[in-house]
């Protein structure tokens, strides 16, 4: 049986829109990769730091001075702000990113997307450098206002703040690559 004009034309357009929709679901799978690591980093870096306290003993065990995490705002501001960058991964970052996967012709998602991933870089960004800025007065002190460094006597605790930095600065630049990666799909749509 020969094949009519209709059913190659038919052909044409499906190959044409697999062929369009392809790179498209290359970015969106790109895209989930993406968020799965900056949730795994802002996950680790907040129970990092909020599993983080040490005791020293002072003359006897029973007088002991401790560094906790909830001792200095900052440092709770950090926990806090990672667990609301992790929660929004997962329950709204996620599964819209699927949706992308699975249909990716939908933009308005994307530019909802775009919006809070922008917040969330925000709400990262403020809380990592508020962070930082303790973890560097607890390395290195400041003379002028009397701050002394800390971490010649809590080495672990000064270890675990810094290193739960790394994990939150990682997921900013992730979040920063979403941001371009879902601008660049949105200005790939489809003209209609």
């Amino acid at each position: 049986m020969k094949s009519g004009p209709v059913e190659y034309a038919v052909e044409a357009a499906e190959h044409d829109s697999s062929s369009s929709s392809s790179p498209r679901r290359g970015l969106s799978i790109l895209d989930f990769v993406i968020r799965v690591a900056a949730f795994v980093g802002t996950l680790a870096s907040g129970i990092a730091m909020g599993t983080t306290d040490q005791r020293l003993p002072f003359f006897t065990r029973f007088i002991q001075f401790k560094a906790e995490y909830d001792d200095l705002p900052a440092l709770t501001f950090f926990v806090a702000a990672n667990g609301v960058v992790s929660a929004y991964l997962l329950i709204l970052g996620m599964p819209l990113s699927v949706l992308h996967i699975i249909r990716t012709g939908v933009t308005k998602s994307r530019v909802l997307l775009i919006i809070f991933d922008t917040v969330m870089l925000a709400l990262l960004a403020a809380a990592a450098s508020a962070a930082a800025s303790i973890v560097y007065l607890a390395h290195k002190g400041n003379p002028k206002t009397n701050w002394l460094a800390i971490c010649q006597q809590f080495r672990f605790f000064c270890r675990r703040i810094s290193g739960s930095l790394i994990g939150s600065f990682g997921a900013m630049v992730l979040l920063a690559a979403l941001i371009i990666l879902s601008a660049i799909a949105v200005s790939r749509r489809p003209r209609g």
